[in-house]
């Protein structure tokens, strides 16, 4: 998307294009969390269940996708598609080192 993107974000971003969620997951940091419109889900195995029932084995897809906020945290705003939900939607990264530490999904 652009050299202005975090690496842990842009390695989100990879993931989410490959459908692949050993590397989607790996991204995180250990104790990093996904708050899914208010849901909370933390650490690798959380994360992984709602992906895979959420996100990526749901054949998630972005499109459109710009920087609304920069900085740390960073806010993406996309057009989600695929076979789980589908429209616009707002992805606020919390970046630590190189490791997303949150990423919060909301309207």
């Amino acid at each position: 998307m652009s050299n202005d993107l975090p690496t842990a974000v842009q390695r989100v971003l990879d993931a989410i294009d490959q459908l692949d969620a050993d590397a989607f997951v790996a991204a995180f940091a250990p104790d990093g969390y996904v708050d899914d419109w208010g849901r909370k889900f933390q650490g690798p195995d959380r994360i992984r269940a709602w992906s895979d029932a959420e996100f990526i084995g749901k054949n998630v897809t972005f499109t459109a996708t710009t920087v609304a906020t920069p900085g740390n945290p960073i806010t993406l705003r996309t057009q989600v598609g695929g076979d789980g939900f589908n429209g616009p939607s707002h992805f606020t990264f919390d970046v630590e080192g190189d490791q997303v530490a949150s990423m919060t999904i909301t309207a």
